[in-house]
């Protein structure tokens, strides 16, 4: 299989667009990837890294906030345009797919006016511009959440789960001790997406000290850009080790009691798929307000608990903990409820949906 993959920003789509991938070169070894993202987000940098043929084409979000900036930005998505139909005809794929982040525009809009069949994903519960645009361009639309079914063409859209969460399944637990944590306390994991979180962070360095007493260990991820600001503290407790960045967060949150995280869709596809209690903080920042309704689609089936940005302070964040980890009872039905919301075969699904559309199943 040929396959042109887009997907750019955050890890919230690259990742998703990774267990895709995978899962195409577990079911047919020899098959071939162009991978389109940016010129300046983490894909670019993320994907040649791991040895996967990478264009990168210049494209730019809207500007909700300066309306007048937009007319540069639909010169840049005209020339994107231009860029990728050149890219997509020279790679001459079966499938193009665009799995988020307003790059899938220009490129999805592209391979559908070259005649290729395609196939997009949505994350969030409520549908990004770039999806809602691109779903009159797309052959079939798969989406992480029931909720978002009704946004989509009926004949074209299919509850496919977060491709992400399959990985979680096949991935092992670490060994505690790689991070210095014991194995006989329960593990607190705080995490604030991939790029981490400026108002988070501030807030995070004014409370670490306060964990001091607690009985619980908590591993604090920072995001790249905040280790060096926490790695100035003086009054760090034993039981908080900090670090910038998990590479092994599969394997870490396996071995995580309770995680207290943004509710980015990647993030909820795989503590689902895991059935792992959460705190859930969503992102106030982001179009549509979408974190809070992808937290809130867990806290309604009681599967999560939420604490607003606004709330985000040790005497509020403290005893929400104890809450979880000092009652059983809610504890398991934390972990029962999460894991039934879980999808743990979504890129099997969607490989399923990529053969059909290239006409191998029917």
């Amino acid at each position: 299989m040929r396959v042109v993959i887009c997907a750019g920003g955050t890890g919230g789509h690259i990742y998703p667009a990774l267990a895709i991938l995978h899962k195409i070169k577990e079911k047919e070894k020899d098959s071939t990837f162009l991978y389109i993202g940016t010129t300046d987000r983490m894909e670019a940098t993320l994907i040649p890294s791991l040895g996967i043929p990478y264009v990168g084409i210049e494209m730019k979000g809207l500007d909700r906030k300066h309306p007048l900036k937009n007319i540069e930005v639909m010169k840049t998505f005209k020339k994107a345009i231009q860029k990728a139909r050149s890219e997509i005809k020279k790679f001459n794929p079966d499938l193009v797919l665009g799995i988020g982040g307003y790059i899938t525009a220009p490129v999805i809009y592209a391979a559908k006016k070259e005649g290729y069949k395609t196939f997009i994903h949505e994350q969030n519960q409520i549908p990004g511009l770039s999806n809602k645009f691109l779903a009159h361009y797309a052959d079939k639309i798969g989406v992480s959440l029931p909720e978002s079914v009704s946004y989509f063409d009926k004949d074209k859209v299919v509850y496919t789960g977060n491709p992400r969460s399959e990985e979680v399944i096949e991935v092992d637990p670490i060994d505690k001790k790689k991070y210095d944590l014991s194995e006989n306390k329960k593990l607190v994991l705080i995490v604030m997406g991939s790029l981490g979180s400026t108002t988070v962070s501030n807030k995070l360095k004014e409370m670490a000290y306060d964990f001091k007493d607690c009985s619980y260990e908590v591993l604090l991820v920072t995001g790249k850009g905040y280790y060096d600001e926490f790695s100035t503290l003086k009054k760090i407790p034993k039981n908080v080790k900090i670090v910038p960045y998990l590479d092994d967060m599969l394997g870490v949150m396996k071995k995580t009691y309770l995680i207290i995280s943004r509710a980015g869709a990647s993030t909820i596809a795989e503590i689902t798929a895991i059935g792992l209690p959460s705190i859930l903080v969503p992102s106030p920042y982001v179009t549509h307000n979408h974190q809070y309704k992808n937290a809130m689609a867990l806290v309604e089936k009681r599967a999560a608990l939420i604490l607003e940005e606004k709330d985000f302070e040790s005497k509020n964040l403290l005893p929400m903990i104890d809450s979880v980890l000092e009652d059983k009872e809610k504890y398991k039905e934390l972990k029962t409820n999460a894991k039934k919301l879980g999808v743990t075969d979504s890129a099997t699904r969607i490989y399923k949906i990529l053969k059909e559309l290239k006409g191998e199943v029917k």
